[in-house]
């Protein structure tokens, strides 16, 4: 099994010819209504099979529980990088930019994908996607909260009174961050993005917005990019991650970007919980699970800090 991932757990296969396979597959025990949708993710990687944005090609979908205990799919194995510490270090300032450039070209590309040819003009509803994600994660969260969070009941209070106006709707990945891509093993070239368990037709830049939350959130794992210094790392400040992605998908106007960002660490917050009540409950994929207890109260009030430092509290 794969180590990392909490919500659908993870499994390296291998034939009797020596070919290497991944399976991914719901969690055991009793499961939130639309969590752990691998049917999902196994349509879209089918749909973006051979084009812009590189996926493990898929092979097998089971949806039936009776053959391993849960709903599955196979894919192909990818051998490549995988970076779970944002701060890429040993390496050289020049790699760093370049691994960065690199996720900010693909999610560009995921962005400019024509869903309708794609065959996925049913795959979410165009239009309302924030309207939407603040309520399912509003419900998700209150399906699964131990403790009173001050700061998450004021955020369902603040999210619906604040949606944006006006949004386009493209693909949106819903987890695209560093971790969830396979680079090459020697170039800053992307081989596979994965763990498309949450993506959607959506807003691209709510995609965005939870992209970039290593410049605004501590995170003890990972590290994060609060202190980046882009001359001494290579990292890109966040100003300039955003002209690169403007650039390439002519989306200049990052719109109410305190919005997107408070809806990112409200979302993250609510999916954290889950795994914590999965945790309590016995059902998680990894052990971890139970030392998540203040995750959502602390991204909640980072949350809160920044409404705050709009002056919109």
């Amino acid at each position: 099994q794969f180590a990392g991932g909490m919500s659908n757990p993870t499994f390296e296969l291998t034939d009797v010819a020596g070919r290497r396979f991944v399976l991914r597959k719901k969690p055991p025990g009793e499961l939130l209504p639309s969590a752990h949708a691998v049917d999902r993710e196994f349509r879209i990687m089918s749909a973006l099979k051979g084009g812009d944005v590189p996926v493990a090609e898929p092979l097998i979908l089971c949806m039936d529980d009776a053959v391993i205990g849960q709903a599955f799919y196979i894919m192909a194995h990818v051998d490549g990088r995988v970076f779970r510490e944002l701060a890429l270090p040993g390496m050289a300032a020049s790699e760093r930019a370049a691994i960065y450039d690199a996720m900010n070209e693909t999610l560009a590309r995921l962005h400019r994908v024509d869903w309708r040819a794609a065959g996925l003009a049913d795959f979410g509803r165009e239009g309302g996607y924030a309207a939407r994600q603040v309520k399912r994660w509003t419900a998700q969260y209150q399906a699964s909260a131990t403790d009173d969070l001050d700061a998450m009941n004021r955020l369902i209070d603040w999210l619906p009174e604040n949606l944006p106006e006006h949004a386009e709707t493209t693909i949106a990945h819903g987890d695209f961050r560093l971790e969830n891509m396979i680079f090459h093993p020697t170039e800053a070239r992307v081989l596979a993005v994965v763990d498309w368990e949450l993506s959607t037709l959506g807003d691209p830049l709510a995609d965005l917005a939870y992209n970039c939350l290593p410049w605004h959130m501590p995170d003890a794992r990972r590290g994060d990019l609060r202190t980046n210094d882009p001359a001494q790392t290579g990292i890109p400040a966040e100003a300039d991650y955003l002209a690169a992605y403007a650039t390439r998908t002519g989306r200049a106007d990052t719109g109410d970007w305190t919005f997107y960002l408070v809806l990112s660490l409200f979302r993250l917050g609510a999916i954290a919980q889950g795994v914590y009540k999965r945790g309590l409950d016995g059902n998680a994929t990894s052990s971890a699970a139970l030392q998540r207890r203040d995750v959502c109260r602390n991204l909640s009030q980072i949350a809160w800090g920044l409404i705050e430092k709009a002056g919109r509290a």
